[in-house]
């Protein structure tokens, strides 16, 4: 692959992008003549079919699948380190790409990285909040460097430790029936409509497993995709939900809500931070893996 280069690459997104060829030379402000034979060259160097010719348009073939999937890798890196070098030109000593769930992100960051920054402000940090799914994936395929997840979900092969631990609760409007009670089992709430996030968070999962150990359904009346519209929706009476504690708190001003700790055993959940290789991160990666795994260290449990 001697002659390999960046402008056939992002074209070969583009076609996968567009399904089409002609779409994707007006996008890559290229004629389709030039198109068609850069993809051309590119098979024949290759040897294999990257693309299948439709009638309506263009479809990937299982090698173009994995093609594609490279040809984003090296794209993202060079967007990267034409980022990199243009930070340094400015006075920026580091760029972190970190990934984070909705959890992470509300209860716990702004206050680490407010440290962080306050002792290394010419780093910039390039944050993105994700599920935790999507966490684990992008740290695994090198497009994020550290990420922050729900610690039940799989991420083999990969460097995860334990980072922090939050408490989930059962949040209601007041007035409800179990408004006044000290703590609560969410076998006690399943008779009621429940107000979650989409389906593919992994508090929404977690919250699915919990009511399949009683053998109940779990009635899901709105699915969201933020904490604060969970809360506004179970103020006005719409449902109930669950939450982690610190981020009823952050949202609970002006809010008639009650938080009720949820005695089962799963409602003390394990954030964990992950990585490729603790060893091959570049050291301002490193140093921020240490300052978080400092903070959860200095926070104790909640109870």
């Amino acid at each position: 692959m001697k002659r390999l280069d960046f402008v056939t690459l992002r074209l070969f997104v583009a076609i996968a992008d567009e399904h089409s060829l002609t779409r994707a030379a007006s996008r890559e402000h290229l004629a389709l003549a030039a198109v068609s034979k850069r993809i051309s060259d590119l098979e024949r160097q290759l040897g294999i079919s990257l693309l299948y010719r439709r009638p309506r348009g263009i479809e990937l073939t299982a090698a173009g699948h994995a093609f594609l999937h490279h040809a984003r890798l090296m794209l993202e890196n060079l967007s990267r380190l034409d980022a990199d070098m243009s930070e340094y030109r400015i006075g920026i000593k580091g760029h972190v790409r970190l990934h984070a769930n909705t959890s992470s992100v509300i209860e716990f960051l702004p206050d680490d990285l407010g440290e962080f920054m306050d002792r290394f402000p010419q780093i910039r940090i390039d944050m993105k909040e994700r599920l935790s799914h999507e966490i684990v994936t992008a740290v695994r395929d090198g497009l994020a460097d550290v990420g922050l997840y729900a610690g039940h979900v799989p991420a083999e092969g990969l460097d995860a430790r334990l980072w922090r631990r939050d408490r989930l609760v059962l949040v209601v409007p007041q007035g409800h029936p179990l408004a006044g009670a000290p703590s609560a089992a969410l076998e006690q709430a399943l008779d009621n409509d429940f107000i979650g996030l989409e389906q593919d968070a992994s508090l929404q999962a977690l919250l699915q497993d919990g009511a399949r150990r009683f053998d109940r359904p779990l009635r899901m009346r709105i699915q969201v995709r933020s904490f604060e519209g969970i809360c506004r929706m179970i103020d006005r009476g719409m449902g109930i939900g669950v939450l982690p504690w610190r981020a009823v708190s952050a949202r609970h001003h002006g809010l008639s809500l009650v938080a009720i700790p949820l005695t089962d055993e799963w409602a003390l959940r394990e954030l964990h931070l992950v990585m490729r290789d603790y060893q091959g991160l570049p050291v301002i990666a490193r140093q921020l893996v240490d300052h978080l795994l400092r903070c959860g260290e200095r926070d104790s449990p909640t109870a």
